[in-house]
């Protein structure tokens, strides 16, 4: 049995890790830390496991073989590493951290503790990526020209049911997040982007503010590439009604994924007359969460994975200084390889 234990529920998706972990048959939760006692304390008294006020402490326990990391994001600097030296596997909620450097800090002090280290990208891993990614390298859309990629929910709509918006206000706290939606829910499109076409040559991004909160809650990303295509990287907090898109437009052909329902559609330039044709999609591949779990059991890592959570981070840190300055970024290549 593979012991887990929960540091921090500070992130909405902690609960869905947890029950991962009490779903999946390899798996038990045996203790939770959190920066949050008295909110810890809650969550470890619900499943019936220890609390631990001290990090360091729970961290020492040799009944706990790895962790489940959903403390603040600027926290994982700290909170990463102090696991992997105690030998725990580390599985995090994105991004790695807020920074390029830092987050090739913690990936290094992983690499150098031998532990299995991943972050949940879940989007990469669903069947219509893999078909979406299929279709352009079988060259398909002939010349990818244009990608879109959007994300958006209503997170920060202020309603009666919930006058501060349903996400939880620590979400808008700079200090605690290390920025708005772009960083947290526009990790999707970005990570979606860089596997589908690469790390772009310059990026421009553009945030919004729509209900003035500290961070942004709306941003668009305008990605450029040395063959002349162009992506696009929408995230919102503010969208009441926006499904999950993508769109991929080439010199022979189109996609759409997403809208008005979770199927692929492909259209050939060349058949004019033609309309646009369902594409079957392959099955999902196993959740990051899970997938984690097989490898640390095993002993082996998870090199893809990290090397695209350390994408994400290049371009999240680029279009984060590009909306602050108002400039075109060029965004970092990661030097570690994952």
């Amino acid at each position: 049995m593979f012991r887990i234990a929960i540091l921090s529920f500070w992130h909405v998706h902690a609960e869905d890790y947890a029950r991962e972990a009490e779903t999946n048959p390899e798996t038990e939760i045996v203790a939770v830390w959190d920066e949050a006692p008295d909110r810890g304390w809650a969550e470890a008294r619900k499943r019936g496991v220890d609390f631990h006020d001290d990090l360091n402490e729970l961290l020492a326990r040799p009944d706990v073989d790895g962790v489940v990391v959903t403390t603040p994001t600027t926290a994982h600097h700290d909170v990463i590493p102090a696991a992997a030296r105690a030998g725990k596997h580390v599985f995090s909620e994105k991004v790695i951290s807020p920074s390029l450097r830092e987050a090739e800090e913690i990936v290094a002090v992983t690499q150098d503790a031998s532990v299995t280290f991943a972050v949940s990208l879940p989007r990469l891993y669903a069947g219509h990526t893999r078909a979406i990614k299929e279709t352009i390298e079988d060259g398909l859309l002939g010349e990818v020209t244009y990608l879109r990629v959007r994300v958006s929910h209503d997170g920060a709509l202020r309603t009666d049911q919930h006058p501060d918006g349903w996400l939880p206000s620590r979400f808008f706290d700079a200090e605690q997040s290390g920025g708005g939606v772009l960083i947290d829910f526009g990790a999707h499109p970005l990570y979606l982007v860089a596997h589908l076409l690469g790390l772009p040559g310059e990026l421009s991004a553009t945030y919004g503010r729509a209900t003035g909160r500290e961070v942004e809650d709306n941003a668009v990303v305008t990605m450029r590439y040395r063959s002349g295509a162009i992506a696009v990287a929408e995230a919102s907090f503010v969208g009441a009604a926006s499904p999950f898109t993508v769109e991929a437009h080439g010199t022979e052909g189109s996609l759409v994924f997403g809208v008005p329902n979770e199927k692929l559609y492909l259209r050939a330039a060349s058949a004019e007359n033609a309309g646009w044709e369902a594409s079957p999609l392959p099955p999902d591949r196993p959740s990051p969460f899970d997938q984690w779990v097989a490898h640390a059991t095993a002993g082996s890592t998870m090199p893809e994975n990290v090397r695209a959570a350390l994408q994400l981070n290049a371009l999240a840190e680029a279009a984060n200084l590009s909306a602050r300055e108002a400039r075109p970024i060029r965004p970092s290549p990661p030097r570690q390889a994952g």
